[in-house]
């Protein structure tokens, strides 16, 4: 089954979000950030796309993208599943914001990653006065059909609503932190009304909620394990989330969350956590 970036409700992990674009994103992926490059980072790409993950989110100012994309190759070898079948996701970093430097940027992110194109490319962070010639790039890139979907992350209201003033192409993928104790509503209000799909990076906020009392109350509930709850906590809002592990055992973990579904009033109780609460930058103030 497929659905539309307006009921986005993933019923399996190979199940796909439709995006505006009509590319297909799968509703769960893993998660990089902070992974250096080396055999533990191979070996989580690996796992996960034997495990049925088919979404791998990286970024260029990770520095770890030759790493993934050598998990990649060396995954596709042994499981005999096609480069089409997966999605990759990077982001062009805040020094290389602008017009020819983002499309020299991309250039180099496909070369550390051995791929031909990539099915995301994403604007890292709202720089002022820099995000709307990065923009312009990354049309280009989708125009010519080098890259299969384009979007933003970090992106508060603001800062979309600017980028689309002046846009040919709307941003298709918004990836913020989201999670129970930073729910965003506003900014996902905005995001489905202009049927941008929203993402969550630190969808566990680093484990920052494993010993929330409702989460564990919910957890016991259902017979799951906190994260379990959270993952599909954003999934039902129609949220595609990328944990981050390097662990198989937690990678296989975070991918079982598409056999049960919480009720509409404990989905309204895990809203209710919300704090405003970041791990990390604010994006209407950060300096890098």
């Amino acid at each position: 089954m497929k659905t539309t970036s307006n009921q986005q409700t993933a019923l399996a992990l190979n199940d796909r979000i439709t995006l505006v674009s009509g590319t297909a994103m799968p509703p769960l992926g893993l998660g990089v950030f902070q992974v250096e490059e080396g055999d533990d980072l191979i070996a989580a790409v690996k796992s996960a796309i034997r495990l049925g993950y088919r979404s791998i989110d990286t970024a260029a100012v990770y520095g770890n993208e030759s790493g993934v994309g050598q998990g990649i190759r060396e995954a596709l070898l042994e499981t005999g599943l096609r480069r089409e079948e997966l999605f990759i996701t990077s982001k062009v970093w805040n020094a290389d914001l602008g017009y020819a430097e983002t499309l020299a940027a991309y250039e180099l992110s496909l070369q550390k990653l051995g791929l031909d194109y990539l099915d995301l490319y994403l604007i890292h962070w709202p720089v002022e006065d820099k995000y709307q010639s990065a923009w312009k790039a990354l049309e280009e890139l989708y125009l010519a059909g080098r890259v299969k979907a384009i979007g933003v992350s970090n992106f508060q209201t603001r800062h979309l609503e600017k980028l689309m003033q002046n846009a040919e192409i709307t941003p298709m993928v918004n990836q913020v932190e989201f999670h129970p104790f930073l729910t965003q509503k506003e900014l996902l209000d905005f995001t489905r009304k202009h049927n941008i799909v929203m993402e969550a990076w630190s969808p566990l906020m680093q484990g920052g909620l494993f010993e929330e009392p409702l989460l564990l109350e919910l957890a016991s509930k259902y017979g799951r394990t906190v994260a379990q709850i959270i993952l599909r906590w954003d999934l039902q809002h129609g949220v595609v989330t990328i944990p981050k592990s390097i662990r198989e055992a937690r990678i296989a973990e975070n991918s079982q969350v598409f056999d049960f579904e919480l009720s509409p009033a404990d989905m309204e109780r895990i809203d209710g956590l919300n704090r405003n609460l970041r791990v990390g930058p604010d994006p209407d103030d950060f300096d890098f």
